[in-house]
């Protein structure tokens, strides 16, 4: 993952030794400011006080007559692109005002900083991720940033205020797994034209319980209820308030909120099972589930990425979650599915729906997490097909499930991103170092590797019984058997490589980012890589075969990687032009199988966005990865999507999960984070050959090693706040916490080691 500070644009092309041309003349208000974000990364004080000053000059007049002609927030692109001055000249005295304060003129700033959420509230910047964001309200935060060292501490409070509650069912309902076939008819079962008829609503409504389809009279009639909204506990009734509700500690005034709620009914049952799970109310939250799929499985919602959510399919994967934790419930759901055609892009208008909601089943119990396996065996174990022909190599058994070989035996992707950044280093200023070189306390050893020690009593001290371990040895110890790294930019250390695998066993699966950041295809930032340019093409290939030819006899290369991402379009035209991209990607297979047959080929694309393009495009790819977030409860139907639509083996190539959590201590945000990855790596584990879920999962990525203290905001501060929404334990992505390891307080970066919990449970599960 490489989201990054929303204010930075071309300090990061900066980084990565990409250049932009200029007009002659009078330069327009955005290309001042592309110099001005580029010699502020370079701590160019005066250059970036001269483009500021500039911009500010020759467009202020024209700014402030936009401005004044505004009455409302301008919402879309070309809305926003109308009024360009306005927000380059707000963004001028937002780099002026940040320079400053990087110099400790405080009030010099605070100043700046004022102006702008006084003069300018309607300016907006862009990010390179696209979408835009208000200045004014980045200031805000600067000045809170100055005032008390952390932009959340005033809503760490206020959220601090609100009183812990659990919800208790005043109608749990007359039936733990409803036998809906009592209450109405299931018609065309397996087809787009299925549906659910209720031909018994009071008695459906009395087996499930309140607030769960269709019962909602019980509801009203809850003292609980009652006395919350007396209480006024259910906020004031505005436009989509209830998704402020969704990690409240409220969980009773929540739950109550969501049940009323003015959403699809779809959407409202899965928010409502959330909160149930979290008040450990499994068997109703179960029942909430389960009715989606039931009554609604065509139901979306839609991401913060603007991305379909099918709530149907999520649901299923709950329940299946829920009861694998959960053996003593003796129960399973089988043949459930939801299928969604179409469903591989972002147009839900052509979507058509095929469903089956299953049906619960008894089962004997197991361990908890204890993964039952298939008994391989005879006619299963027959191969199918085979994909590679060196000592790496996939088969694929007669049963349809994969495995990956490594000297004719499977082989398990235990991964971690390992990339350890030095507290106060950030590509957005140009000052990322290369881990593979680092040696900051001169004593011939490379730090991070050689030099890592465990703070134990988290005291941000070496003490005598904590000496110099090294992150190999200690990854060794937690069962990591591979690293993902690109060749590109910085240079690669073949010998310390070497040593990672010779040493400590750890094998690495190398990359390269094939146009994406515009790295590798010798275009601009922007527009980025175009992947029907044919002097961009040759410019990536010729990328593709350094790689190979560098690194393809190493003894630690486990496979090649393709991309990271790209689909998502950053600083490329993958997203608009998907089949050009997956054919180039085809393109690079055969390359890279033409100059290496000895190890197989890998994409690593975002989720499963254009995975039906994929399968029809990139036929010489042997494994689909992906980079997914999609909760605690694992990957839901992703495996038997790519088993379905491209039979190809798959592997998660990035997920995790921060270890800070809004609202909770250190310890709890730490087990939140053990958690979250626990159900991730058990759903790895089921899909895998002969578990009991597709058989075409072939590991994981773990992200990340370390944390990086650069992807929020100053990069000398660790800071706390969520750059995007998303299916976390309080609901925000904390793009600096997570690491399995902490820094500490970054006094001692880069050899301070805090092993979480997470790294706990991944040594129990990996060893």
């Amino acid at each position: 993952m490489m989201l990054m500070k929303p204010q930075i644009l071309l300090v990061f092309l900066f980084f990565f030794g990409i250049s932009a041309a200029y007009a002659q003349g009078q330069l327009s208000s955005s290309e001042l400011i592309n110099k001005a974000w580029d010699a502020h990364g370079k701590k160019d004080i005066e250059a970036t006080f001269r483009y500021t000053e500039d911009c500010i000059k020759l467009y202020k007049d024209e700014a402030d007559r936009l401005q004044a002609s505004l009455k409302s927030l301008p919402k879309n692109k070309d809305e926003i692109q109308q009024v360009q001055a306005l927000n380059d000249v707000a963004t001028a005295y937002f780099i002026q005002a940040e320079s400053l304060m990087r110099q400790n003129k405080f009030e010099e700033s605070k100043k700046i900083f004022q102006l702008i959420i006084d003069k300018y509230p309607y300016a907006q910047a862009w990010d390179q991720f696209g979408w835009y964001w208000l200045i004014a309200e980045a200031s805000k935060k600067s000045i809170k940033k100055m005032e008390t060292g952390s932009i959340e501490l005033e809503e760490e409070k206020s959220k601090a205020a609100i009183p812990q509650t659990q919800i208790n069912l005043y109608d749990p309902g007359k039936e733990d797994f409803v036998d809906y076939a009592k209450y109405g008819e299931f018609k065309n079962i397996g087809t787009k034209d299925y549906q659910y008829v209720v031909r018994d609503q009071p008695g459906l409504s009395q087996a499930v319980g309140e607030g769960i389809y269709p019962n909602t009279s019980s509801l009203k009639n809850d003292p609980a209820y009652k006395k919350a909204l007396k209480e006024k506990r259910f906020g004031f009734n505005q436009p989509d308030e209830e998704w402020s509700f969704v990690h409240s500690p409220d969980l009773e005034a929540a739950f109550f909120k969501w049940a009323t709620a003015p959403q699809p009914q779809g959407v409202k049952l899965f928010y409502e099972g959330l909160l149930l799970e979290k008040s450990g109310l499994i068997k109703h939250a179960l029942k909430c589930y389960y009715a989606i799929a039931v009554h609604f499985p065509a139901s979306y919602g839609i991401t913060y990425f603007k991305t379909p959510w099918y709530v149907g399919q999520a649901a299923i994967s709950k329940i299946n979650f829920i009861l694998r934790r959960h053996p003593e419930l003796g129960y399973k759901l089988l043949d459930a599915d939801i299928r969604i055609v179409n469903g591989f892009d972002n147009d839900v208008s052509n979507d058509i729906v095929i469903t089956n909601p299953g049906r619960f089943v008894k089962i004997d119990s197991a361990p908890a997490g204890k993964t039952k396996l298939k008994n391989p065996g005879g006619e299963s174990l027959k191969i199918k097909q085979r994909r590679g022909q060196g000592r790496v190599r996939l088969v694929q058994y007669e049963s349809g499930d994969w495995q990956l070989l490594v000297n004719d035996s499977p082989y398990t992707i235990h991964g971690i991103t390992y990339s350890p950044t030095k507290v106060g280093q950030s590509p957005h200023e140009g000052t990322l170092g290369n881990w593979m070189e680092e040696d900051f306390n001169t004593n011939g050893r490379i730090d991070g590797p050689y030099d890592a020690f465990v703070d134990k009593d988290q005291n941000n001290l070496q003490d005598k019984d904590e000496p110099a371990v090294g992150d190999f040895k200690l990854m060794q110890e937690m069962g990591v058997n591979t690293i993902r790294l690109y060749h590109q930019p910085k240079e690669i250390n073949k010998e310390l490589l070497r040593d990672l695998y010779n040493s400590y066993g750890i094998r690495v699966i190398m990359g390269d980012y094939l146009g994406v950041y515009a790295l590798g295809s010798g275009a601009s930032w922007n527009p980025g890589t175009d992947y029907t340019d044919e002097g961009q093409r040759k410019s990536m290939l010729e990328s593709v075969t350094k790689m190979v030819m560098e690194f393809k006899d190493e003894p630690y290369v486990l496979f090649w990687l393709l991309g990271n991402e790209n689909i998502y379009g950053v600083a490329c035209n993958a997203k608009a032009q998907p089949e050009a991209f997956f054919k180039f990607v085809n393109e690079a297979a055969i390359l890279i199988k033409a100059l290496d047959p000895g190890h197989p080929v890998a994409i690593c694309s975002g989720d499963v966005l254009f995975l039906d393009k994929f399968a029809k495009n990139a036929s010489e790819v042997d494994i689909f990865g992906a980079n997914a977030y999609r909760g605690d409860y694992g990957f839901g139907f992703l495996w038997r999507q790519v088993k379905t639509e491209a039979d190809r083996p798959a592997f998660i190539t990035e997920f995790g999960c921060s270890a800070y959590s809004e609202g909770k201590t250190q310890e709890e945000g730490e087990y939140l984070q053990a958690e979250y990855h626990r159900g991730c790596w058990e759903d790895i584990e089921s899909n895998m050959a002969f578990g009991e879920g597709s058989g075409n999962a072939l590991g994981g990525i773990v992200f990340e090693w370390l944390d990086e203290w650069w992807k929020g905001y100053e990069p000398s501060i660790h800071d706390k706040k969520g750059l995007w929404i998303g299916p976390f334990p309080d609901g925000t992505m904390h793009e600096e916490w997570l690491g399995i390891c902490g820094q500490g307080n970054g006094a001692l970066s880069p050899f301070l080691r805090h092993l979480r919990r997470a790294y706990f449970m991944y040594q129990e599960k990996w060893r």
